[in-house]
């Protein structure tokens, strides 16, 4: 998170190979979601297992919500909201340390950075 092209703005990267990226693709709005320690547990079965094979609402008990024209999950404690204002591929050749991508990659798919300008901010009340 920080400033860039004077907006407050998040950074992600995504896998090419991850369903996520369908999604990031079609919609100018993203959300990044924080929740509290407790939802562990489904947020590693949610980073374990792939929406092409399951329901990970369905199968967490994760709700999903509309929020500021995206959408995320009613027990996120915070949210940014934000919309995409560049993404480009990482590339090999653009390691400074090669044994990061040795580790990292190999024969794994690089992945692809997203900038979000941030529009909102959401906080849930207790």
């Amino acid at each position: 998170m920080g400033e860039m092209w004077g907006v407050p703005s998040f950074h992600c990267v995504v896998r090419t190979n991850r369903y996520t990226l369908k999604y990031l693709d079609a919609n100018d709005l993203f959300t990044v979601s924080f929740f509290d320690i407790g939802y562990k547990p489904a947020l590693s079965f949610c980073g374990s297992n792939s929406g092409r094979d399951c329901d990970k609402a369905k199968e967490t008990g994760l709700q999903p919500m509309e929020v500021g024209g995206s959408v995320t999950f009613a027990q996120a404690r915070r949210v940014l909201v934000c919309r995409k204002m560049y993404t480009s591929m990482l590339q090999k050749d653009g390691f400074v340390k090669p044994e990061i991508y040795e580790k990292w990659y190999g024969e794994d798919p690089l992945h692809r950075e997203f900038v979000g300008e941030v529009l909102g901010y959401y906080e849930r009340a207790f």
